[in-house]
């Protein structure tokens, strides 16, 4: 099943067979003071900084996120997705649960957006699937509800599948959602890892919708965070994870998905990871 999103000419696939889509979470002030002070004030220099080097980096795809405390997120988020599209030709994901927000950001988006995210609440589904479908948009759509988070596989599937009917019955096409299973940190739970990675591996059995996953909470909590990460992230391509919302400047992170997708088979003549060695060795 493909995902394709952005504009014409300057698409994405999402799909297996097109290796794994690599989504830049850089423009997001969570835990950024200066960014944060940044949105703050309307400024979108960082914005348009970081979409360039995400860009330059290897991102598929950007997340935009403007939450920012004290920020204008209505008039804030369709501005940024124009800086980003100033500077960069790559499709955007729009990182919202405001829905004025997005409606506003998906007016001045004139590809095909992908919006992160609703979840399997009742208000969720209720507020933003017809926002999404009346733009037309593709959906990521998080394994949680009104419960929580279920600390188990089925309760994750069973989420999922509520997604996908509930956004069929909108009018978007089951190839439209992504689904999120959701990463936890081990150091609280050690069986949260085994069960989001098959969480990924069911999603794609049985729903076969593309499945995303980001990599930074699993580690949280833990010494040399970035090889955890890499490990997670790896092990999530053999799942069957099909996009990652990840840190694509970090090469360690970069490098063990374009390693996981030639040995799980979808990097024909390891013709991406080649590409990818040589750019390192002509930068270098």
């Amino acid at each position: 099943m493909e995902t394709i999103i952005g504009m014409p000419g300057k698409q994405r696939v999402i799909a297996a067979a097109c290796g794994t889509t690599l989504i830049g979470e850089r423009i997001n002030p969570t835990n950024r003071r200066s960014f944060s002070a940044e949105l703050e004030q309307g400024c979108l220099d960082t914005v348009a900084q970081e979409a360039l080097r995400q860009q330059e980096a290897g991102a598929h795809v950007l997340d935009v996120n403007v939450g920012a405390a004290g920020a204008d997120e209505v008039k804030l988020l369709p501005q940024a997705v124009q800086a980003v599209m100033d500077v960069v030709d790559v499709p955007v994901c729009l990182d919202s649960a405001n829905r004025e927000a997005l409606r506003a950001a998906l007016r001045v988006y004139p590809g095909k957006a992908l919006v992160n995210s609703v979840n399997g609440e009742e208000h969720s589904l209720r507020s933003l699937l017809p926002v999404v479908a009346n733009h037309g948009a593709a959906v990521i759509g998080l394994t949680m509800d009104d419960n929580g988070i279920p600390p188990d596989v089925d309760g994750r599937v069973r989420i999922a599948a509520k997604i996908v009917r509930e956004a069929e019955a909108c009018g978007i096409p089951a190839h439209d959602v992504v689904i999120d299973p959701l990463t936890m940190a081990v150091a609280t739970d050690s069986q949260t890892g085994a069960v989001t990675l098959q969480a990924v591996a069911r999603i794609r059995a049985e729903l076969g919708v593309n499945v995303v996953l980001g990599a930074s909470n699993v580690s949280f909590g833990l010494p040399e965070r970035v090889v955890l990460n890499a490990a997670f992230l790896a092990m999530a391509v053999y799942a069957g994870m099909t996009a990652a919302i990840t840190d694509v400047t970090n090469q360690a992170l970069k490098k063990a998905v374009l390693a996981a997708d030639v040995l799980v088979g979808r990097d024909d003549f390891s013709q991406r990871y080649i590409a990818a060695y040589r750019a390192d060795q002509s930068s270098s």
